[in-house]
């Protein structure tokens, strides 16, 4: 028996306090997803990334691999801004080093950064999956008020108060505390705004105080004991995702794996270098050649798909350095092995801790 059965955990049906960070872009599989809600967590899918017809093969494997509780998870839509010719042509003269070296052709700026977002949603809609998160913003009460006539439960993304008091007011079911230690894209609301750099602890406290919606910690979580700390601050549930990136269940790259691999005594950097977004990965050639170029970083989506085909070529080619390597602050306490056994882990820790 797993201890800290929150109203959370009972709502879920979960073993325990745990939750899959979505992982998207690679890392996040269906075999994951499955593997941590198979072993009592709640498991789950980033969808963000793919397309309509991908999402819906990826629920519908997990389903084939679990009868468990698992989650999709999106990114509200962002207006895409207006790219002037100037701007494209210094991106493209900052990064064509990288591109020859890559030997890669000149990219289309036409592509689109995502996959039209209704049509997502129209996916998660008829395949009904147990919970629906959500980050990058406030989702049309139209998508949320179906998620509750379908019984989906919904959970939205908050880097600080405010933007949780206004997930709070839209209807949510509950809310992320995405602390500032958090690997990946940071989810504020604006981002054209700074960071609001509220560590996970002092966030937790401070939404638990003012919500009346069950809050879940994220950031820097790594272990069984951090999962009991962050029960200790009121949530309750701990979301982890670094920690399940070296699991074989993970779609993470080879290049990806190693660089965690030797990621002991490192600290993973805020940047907006690979998306336009501030997010948070491990630093390389990448990231400390283009923070200098902040007049060639192109804004959200647009640098994200920018830079896609870099990415993509990189990992075929075994080339971290121009990988976005996230990872949160805890990277270095990473551990392989398969995700049940990790899961049970976690658990075992926690109880004991």
């Amino acid at each position: 028996m797993v201890k800290g059965q929150t109203e959370l955990v009972k709502k879920l049906n979960l073993a325990g306090p745990l939750i899959l960070a979505p992982l998207s872009g690679g890392p996040g599989t269906a075999a994951l997803a499955a593997a941590v809600s198979n072993a009592g967590g709640l498991g789950f899918l980033g969808g963000a990334y793919m397309s309509a017809t991908d999402l819906q093969t990826a629920i519908q494997q997990t389903k084939i691999l679990t009868t468990k509780t698992f989650g999709v998870n999106l990114f509200v839509p962002s207006q895409v801004p207006k790219v002037s010719e100037a701007q494209k042509a210094l991106a493209l003269k900052v990064t064509q080093t990288y591109r020859d070296e890559l030997q890669l052709a000149t990219p289309n700026f036409d592509k689109p950064a995502f996959e039209d977002f209704n049509k997502l949603m129209t996916v998660v809609f008829a395949e009904k999956p147990a919970v629906f998160s959500f980050t990058f913003g406030l989702l049309d009460k139209s998508y949320l008020q179906e998620c509750h006539r379908l019984g989906i439960y919904t959970i939205g993304t908050a880097t600080n108060l405010e933007e949780a008091l206004q997930l709070q007011d839209s209807g949510v079911n509950a809310i992320v505390a995405q602390g500032k230690e958090a690997g990946g894209h940071r989810g504020m609301f604006d981002v054209q705004q700074s960071d609001s750099d509220v560590v996970i602890e002092d966030l937790t406290k401070s939404l638990v105080n003012e919500l009346k919606v069950p809050v879940i910690a994220a950031g820097g979580l790594m272990t069984g004991k951090d999962i009991a700390k962050a029960l200790s601050w009121g949530a309750q549930a701990a979301q982890l995702g670094t920690a399940f990136m070296l699991c074989p269940e993970a779609g993470t790259s080879a290049p990806y794996r190693q660089a965690l691999r030797e990621a002991k005594g490192k600290v993973s950097c805020l940047t907006r270098v690979f998306s336009g977004r501030i997010a948070r990965g491990l630093e390389n050639r990448f990231i400390l050649e283009m923070e200098n170029q902040n007049e060639a970083i192109l804004p959200w989506p647009v640098q994200n798909a920018f830079t896609r085909d870099i990415r993509q070529k990189a990992a075929q080619m075994g080339k971290a350095e121009f990988l976005s390597l996230w990872a949160g602050t805890s990277v270095a306490f990473i551990r392989e092995m398969p995700a049940p056994q990790l899961v049970e882990t976690l658990y075992s820790e926690f109880n004991q801790a």
